[in-house]
């Protein structure tokens, strides 16, 4: 188990709960890029970095021909995704999914398995992009499919990030860790030459945005946890609650427009070569 998948087996509640339905939108916008291959009949379809079973299940929902298989390195996150199945899904619908504990760059599948790939937000993390979209091709078949959206660097300053860094200098506590946006995605063209470097040709490449409107009472929720849950489990009481109100009484302070998230994507497609 790495460092990354300990801390999101910690947080996988916290994700499902707060995170997930910031990125549900573009994730599941994502399967119109693959919606002509299902109905030419593609029915074997991975999910890469499955999470709560964001995209997979929207797949099993959209699509009654297809079955999906989500790897995840965490087993909590793959535990909360098959929780997830249980909830939402038909019996008739449930056999249809399932998850495997496996990271993105070592795939416990032969090759020419799948006849699509699909992922929402993880191939940023991952320690090497290249390889696992090398893995990602091995497991497809000829002529099958990769669609991905993942971040793109460039995020502007969030007013609610720079008042919880504020709030955290005047209490004299550690400032926040780097968030780690080295891994993001340069620009549309970065990822279409990635794909190419993988094996994929007829590729294709989109910017956007995804935004989601905060309130104080969600963005706290965000924060305590999910993106900052162990800084708050390690506080006294006191130093919890300072901070809490704090940073509450400034969020309450900003414009509605203020507190919209925006962060800038990429959608991205690519096809393995029949020869």
């Amino acid at each position: 188990m790495t460092d990354q998948g300990a801390r999101y087996d910690r947080i996988a509640e916290g994700y499902r709960r707060w995170w997930a339905p910031v990125i549900r939108g573009e994730a599941v916008r994502t399967l119109e890029l693959v919606d002509d291959a299902v109905e030419a009949g593609a029915h074997r379809l991975l999910d890469i970095g499955t999470g709560t079973g964001t995209l997979g299940l929207a797949a099993v929902e959209r699509w009654p021909g297809v079955s999906v298989i989500g790897i995840d390195l965490s087993p909590e996150m793959a535990a909360a995704a098959e929780r997830e199945a249980d909830r939402r899904l038909s019996p008739g619908q449930r056999h249809r999914f399932a998850t495997r504990v496996a990271p993105a760059d070592r795939l416990p599948f032969p090759d020419a398995t799948f006849d699509v790939a699909i992922s929402s937000f993880v191939l940023q993390l991952v320690p090497s992009r290249a390889a696992a979209l090398r893995e990602t091709r091995r497991v497809l078949r000829p002529g099958g499919r990769l669609a991905y959206v993942s971040w793109l660097t460039g995020e502007a300053p969030y007013p609610p990030d720079m008042a919880f860094d504020a709030v955290l200098a005047e209490l004299g506590l550690e400032p926040r860790r780097d968030p780690g946006h080295a891994l993001d995605i340069a620009s549309p063209g970065a990822a279409a030459a990635g794909l190419r470097r993988a094996g994929f040709r007829q590729t294709a490449t989109w910017g956007g945005m995804l935004e989601h409107r905060w309130d104080a009472a969600t963005y706290l929720g965000f924060l305590t946890e999910f993106d900052e849950e162990d800084r708050f489990a390690e506080m006294t009481p006191g130093t919890r609650r300072d901070l809490t109100e704090q940073l509450r009484s400034r969020l309450a302070a900003m414009s509605a427009d203020d507190l919209i998230l925006r962060l800038p994507i990429v959608r991205a497609v690519g096809t393995v070569p029949t020869a």
